[in-house]
């Protein structure tokens, strides 16, 4: 099963912020993903149509999308 839990590397080892959330018996072999990307750019990244009509948001994806002008050429 996967899942998602916070934690804290300190003195080399991961320490779950919440053990209670965990309901894995001591000594499983589990395997970790480490996520330490910037919060910040995520939420910019999260927010970049924010105030922009459904109209304007289509506009933007169908000009991202168009690969008739892939590179600046329309041979490509």
């Amino acid at each position: 099963m996967q899942r998602a839990i916070d934690a804290i590397f300190e003195n080399g080892t991961f320490r779950p912020v919440d053990r209670e959330l965990l309901a894995i018996p001591e000594g499983q072999r589990v395997r970790i993903t480490v996520d330490d990307g910037d919060p910040v750019s995520l939420q910019l990244a999260m927010s970049v149509y924010d105030g922009l009509s459904d109209d304007k948001i289509d506009e933007i994806e169908k000009i991202a999308l168009d690969r008739s002008v892939f590179f600046g050429s329309k041979d490509f």
